[in-house]
């Protein structure tokens, strides 16, 4: 496996992701790994929780030898005020970035893969933030002129053409411009990231029954035919679009590296319902790796020893395996 480190945000301090990470911390895994957050809320939470976890501050990464099961090393970032679990602050908002701009800038310099625990996106807009989400933030804050979201399991993965944006708008969002760029990127990063040497891809339409000829909508003839036929052109292969109805079943999925949805609730329910608490969320197109857990901040679990640490698992082991494809695909192409 690459020797790239993982770097991990906790997230919400008053959510599951500091207990997640702790459970992490107890796990064999073969690449090295640290959290960024506040080192005296881990130990608390670890109390808590009653997990035998060694708490390790650090300030150089490079030493980081492979990880030992029971040792968490953690980059400090101290809270804004102490926090208990369950219980939202505002005043943690700015922490909650803090840890995101550490993060990055270690991603920038290309010496961590990021794996993200869940943020609570209300209580930072409560800080006066504008946030809509981590895929977002972290796109702006990389400078990445185009980045898609895209949900993994065992033998499926979604992506997405819209993300967050309320459904009424989707329609006008689907541009050729757009439609092209994250099709773009996404099939190379089927590629680059998970070595699929020639990716296909599965895409849905919008409307019912892919428009039906034209009867149930036009945006399959107007928008997603003519661009879907550019990218054959080049030799790529893209099916579609398809009937969302439909799209999901072995027949259709068994010879697909990935599906590519028209927005958030046409390709996530399925997935979700397949692999929930076993899935990882995952930003293609940025300058470094990140993979993120499938779940929210499950206020109501947190301290409470009952959050499943399944999802950021899947999180840890997928950026390791996607840092390990990204060097091949760059020794391969040196």
């Amino acid at each position: 496996m690459s020797t790239l480190p993982l770097a991990v945000t906790p997230g919400e301090p008053a959510g599951i992701g500091p207990d997640l990470v702790l459970k992490q911390a107890l796990a064999e895994h073969s690449q090295p790994w640290f959290a960024i957050a506040d080192p005296d809320l881990l130990r608390e939470r670890a109390q808590l929780l009653t997990l035998d976890v060694r708490i390790e501050t650090i300030n150089n990464i490079d030493t980081l030898g492979p990880h030992q099961p029971g040792v968490l090393p953690v980059w400090p970032v101290a809270l804004n005020v102490p926090c208990e679990p369950g219980q939202l602050d505002a005043r943690n908002a700015h922490y909650v970035l803090k840890t995101l701009d550490v993060a990055i800038e270690f991603g920038l310099a290309g010496r961590v893969a990021l794996v993200t625990g869940p943020v609570h996106k209300g209580i930072i807009n409560d800080a006066g933030i504008a946030f809509t989400g981590h895929t977002e933030y972290l796109q702006t804050h990389s400078n990445a002129d185009q980045v898609v979201m895209m949900l993994a399991t065992e033998g499926l993965r979604v992506a997405l053409v819209t993300t967050h944006l309320p459904l009424a708008q989707v329609p006008a969002a689907i541009t050729p411009k757009r439609l092209h760029s994250i099709a773009t990127v996404l099939h190379q990063s089927l590629q680059r990231d998970f070595g699929c040497a020639e990716p296909r891809i599965l895409v849905c339409g919008l409307n019912p029954h892919a428009g039906e000829g034209g009867h149930l909508g036009h945006e399959e003839i107007d928008v997603i035919e003519p661009e879907l036929a550019k990218l054959r052109a080049q030799g790529w292969h893209f099916d579609g679009p398809l009937p969302a109805d439909t799209l999901f079943q072995p027949h259709y999925l068994d010879n697909a590296d990935a599906v590519l949805a028209m927005y958030h609730d046409q390709g996530l329910p399925v997935l979700k319902f397949k692999g929930f608490g076993a899935a990882v969320n995952i930003t293609l197109g940025l300058p470094f790796v990140r993979t993120s857990v499938d779940h929210g901040t499950a206020l109501d679990l947190a301290g409470s020893g009952n959050a499943s640490d399944g999802s950021l698992a899947v999180a840890l082991k997928t950026a390791a395996t996607m840092a390990q494809h990204q060097l091949q695909h760059r020794n391969s192409h040196a």
